[in-house]
């Protein structure tokens, strides 16, 4: 029943329906009276009592085939509901008044054109659960029951079953819907728009990393169709078979008496072995219109499926949708503004209303105090992009800056040129033309080679601190896998994930899975070259940064790093680099008393041993209550050295104290 009705209907069925029960009171008081079996007058379905459309009860018994004894047998329990005398008529008719209710004694007793396979499983009655046949007594005199959400469809009211709800859950239209997403939902349209009568129902597969845009879509479908729609999540799938099959067959009547759609929603990383046996068990067994939302596309069903991958709304349509959703936000800077987070985030529309909202929200708290909007969009694009990467990566939290860093000219030139090509990138490659027709090796990477503490780390830092991104961290060795094809879909969801905000990505021990190309001898081989392939190919599309530190350049083979576009070296610093970095160690509310740099300069350490020495060793001044002088220094750089499986010299600590 999807159409729309009015008032009149609904008073002219429920009276439609009272003179169908009134004529099943008849018969058992007839039956009484005579004590002769009466057969219950028949209800022409034609006459209708001048209704717009046609009764539940007629729509009912047409959905589901009913006959006349199945369509009297439903009448006979909405009855005993409506009528509250018809328990004790049913008893008289049977001669005792403990069976003083509908049962399939009574039923066969008293109703015209009987049927004992009306009552199996598989007939219709039993098997859409139109009634229930509850416990009790023997088989034919145990009550009859109508279901309640059939009796509320007889009643001509819709609302979904009871038992579907916190399970499947109906979907609000959506307003606005880009154009590439809008030929999309067309094309699921006409897909079902185009099956003739009696062949299968396409599955239609919508597959990608934007869930919110692909439920968008098939909406849209719904509302061209002018069908409802409905949504389950693969994670709230009951894993008890029965159950599930319960749900199943629940679903599949509620869809044919609403004529509805239902959209699966797979947004689920990894699936165990029970919700993959699941989600196999809903796709074969549902015959009604299915939709389903997933990462990867699916292998082929005994149904038609149809698989249509879903991309994030292009350049154009973002700037449309920003248009829309900052509105008076930007005034007369709103191109500006559009511009600037078009060329950085990667976002659906939900995800930009999402911003704009709570900017807004931020704006009014702070009654318009806060003053740079541009700034404040950004961060809250920032925000809201590194949520699906958060369970990904370990995000670094980026406060290094230039001078935090002590390199050599070449060093900081290549490092401010990285900077320069992720500022400039959309100037370069769209407007001044270098992506050409494709878009391979648009992609900034770079490789950071170095023994560990060398500044490699903090490189990325100041990166990300200088152009305002994150930075992610990828520890390499976990990533990759020793199954094959795990390491790939493990580098997959996290440039997907990543893609949303461009945010900077350090790939870091790279040593884990590149190398020295060996020669290929089995299976294993082939599948970690092609893993290596796998991970630079998506740094060469990824419209971010992303950096591969190692501590061993000379492992990594020289064909890969020819796809890499910036390689710096980070060299162990010499005495004059480490004096100036123990001159910038300490931050300038810390006391410092009498230390000599030039001395510290001896200590043949990096960096990040530096800075572990100059941490260690203000904790001991702070708990002796002192300045931090060159003793304390001396015992932290021992504990330090230890660590290290090193012994501190006298060469280097001379003159110290």
């Amino acid at each position: 029943m999807n159409m729309t009705l009015n008032n009149d209907w609904y008073t002219a069925n429920y009276q439609y329906l009272l003179r169908a029960i009134f004529l099943v009171h008849k018969t058992l008081e007839n039956t009484i009276e005579s004590q002769e079996h009466q057969p219950l007058k028949d209800i022409p379905l034609s006459i209708n009592l001048g209704m717009s459309a046609p009764s539940a009860l007629e729509q009912l018994c047409t959905i589901f085939q009913l006959t006349e004894f199945e369509r009297n047998v439903l009448l006979l329990c909405a009855a005993a509901e409506l009528d509250s005398s018809l328990g004790s008529l049913c008893g008289q008719v049977l001669g005792d008044m403990q069976l003083a209710y509908p049962s399939i004694s009574l039923a066969m007793k008293v109703l015209p054109a009987t049927d004992w396979s009306a009552w199996t499983v598989d007939a219709p009655l039993r098997h859409w659960q139109l009634i229930q046949i509850q416990g009790g007594i023997t088989h034919t005199q145990n009550p009859l029951r109508i279901d309640e959400r059939i009796f509320h469809y007889l009643l001509g009211l819709q609302s979904q079953d009871e038992r579907l709800k916190g399970i499947i859950s109906p979907i609000t239209p959506v307003e606005f819907l880009v154009p590439s997403h809008e030929q999309i939902a067309q094309q699921v349209a006409a897909t079902w728009n185009e099956v003739k009568p009696g062949q299968k129902l396409p599955i239609v597969q919508l597959y990608g990393d934007d869930f919110s845009s692909m439920q968008a879509i098939a909406i849209s479908a719904s509302a061209m169709l002018g069908l409802p729609i409905s949504t389950i999540s693969a994670i709230h799938l009951p894993k008890d078979i029965n159950e599930l099959n319960h749900i199943l067959l629940l679903w599949e009547r509620e869809a044919i008496l609403t004529n509805s759609i239902l959209l699966l929603d797979i947004e689920i990383d990894e699936l165990d072995m029970a919700q993959q046996n699941t989600i196999a068990q809903i796709i074969d067994k549902i015959n009604s219109l299915l939709i389903i939302t997933s990462r990867e596309r699916m292998a082929k069903r005994r149904r038609p499926l149809i698989c249509l991958e879903v991309h994030h709304p292009t350049r154009n349509e973002q700037s449309a949708l920003w248009e829309i959703a900052l509105g008076e936000l930007a005034d007369n800077n709103n191109e500006d503004i559009n511009n600037i987070l078009v060329n950085q985030f990667n976002l659906n529309a939900p995800t930009i209303e999402a911003v704009c909202t709570e900017v807004r929200g931020r704006l009014a708290e702070a009654r318009g105090e806060i003053g740079d909007l541009q700034n404040l969009l950004w961060d809250t694009c920032r925000a809201q992009a590194r949520l699906g990467l958060d369970d990904l990566a370990q995000q670094i939290p980026a406060k290094a800056t230039w001078d935090d860093l002590v390199f050599t000219k070449t060093q900081k030139q290549i490092l401010q040129s990285i900077a320069g090509h992720v500022r400039q990138r959309i100037q370069v490659y769209e407007k001044w033309g270098f992506a050409g027709a494709s878009r391979r090796g648009l992609g900034i990477s770079a490789l950071f080679a170095g023994a560990s503490g060398t500044g490699k780390t903090t490189s990325a830092e100041v990166l990300a601190n200088e152009l305002r991104l994150d930075l992610y961290r990828i520890d390499l060795s976990a990533v990759a896998s020793k199954y094959i094809g795990e390491t790939e879909k493990n580098l997959r969801r996290i440039f997907d994930a990543a893609d949303a905000g461009a945010a900077i990505l350090l790939f870091d021990e790279a040593d884990a899975l590149f190398g020295k190309r060996s020669e290929v001898k089995d299976a294993r081989d082939r599948y970690a070259n092609m893993e290596v392939s796998y991970l630079l190919q998506r740094m060469e599309e990824y419209q971010g940064l992303a950096i591969l530190t190692t501590n061993l350049k000379d492992a990594i083979d020289t064909a890969f790093m020819r796809r890499i576009r910036f390689i710096v070296k980070f060299d162990f610093p010499d005495a004059k680099q480490r004096e100036e970095i123990w001159q910038r160690i300490f931050p300038k509310n810390t006391p410092t008393k009498e230390l000599n740099y030039t001395n510290l300069g001896r200590l043949n350490v990096a960096g990040g041993n530096i800075r572990n020495i100059a941490l260690n060793a203000a904790f001991i001044a702070a708990d002796a209550g002192e300045s931090v002088m060159m003793k304390h220094i001396k015992q932290s750089a021992q504990i330090e050295y230890l660590k290290l499986g090193m012994m501190l010299t006298d060469v280097e600590t001379r003159g110290w104290v």
